[in-house]
């Protein structure tokens, strides 16, 4: 018995038209929200919000950087710009040629949330080839 394997699950299904649910509803809330603003404040004082919300609404219909769609950059920047980030000053040598300005410039690092630095991260790895290569040499040396 053959079982039908499902393909193309990332693509969604165009609904509308030319347009997948979640872009029509963007279309829609987008005409919706300038017909509002037309009617309630006129042409000439909503013309520059209405051109705004149009733009940003065609925006999250047709713009696609990296192939993904503009909302999942800016669900991106929210997370990015509201995170806690931690920052690390770190002290570093003073060396007698440099001017006084370079000495008063402190260096900062960010590092990540596990507490791995590069170096860290580094010695680590060459660590576990140390080891690899030393438990291969017994391994041939018993056989």
């Amino acid at each position: 018995m053959r079982f039908k394997v499902p393909q193309f699950l990332e693509i969604e299904d165009k609904i509308f038209g030319p347009f997948t649910f979640k872009e029509f509803v963007y279309l829609v809330g987008g005409i919706g929200l300038c017909f509002i603003l037309y009617r309630l404040l006129g042409i000439w004082i909503g013309g520059v919000p209405i051109i705004l919300i149009a733009g940003f609404s065609l925006a999250l219909i047709f713009y696609k950087p990296n192939n993904k769609p503009f909302i999942n950059m800016l669900e991106s920047v929210f997370k990015y710009s509201f995170q806690s980030k931690l920052y690390i000053w770190k002290k570093r040598q003073v060396k007698a040629t440099q001017n006084k300005e370079e000495r008063e410039k402190p260096t900062y690092r960010i590092q990540n949330d596990q507490g791995l630095s590069s170096g860290k991260l580094r010695d680590l790895a060459w660590s576990l080839d140390v080891l690899d290569l030393s438990q291969k040499k017994e391994n041939l040396e018993n056989e």
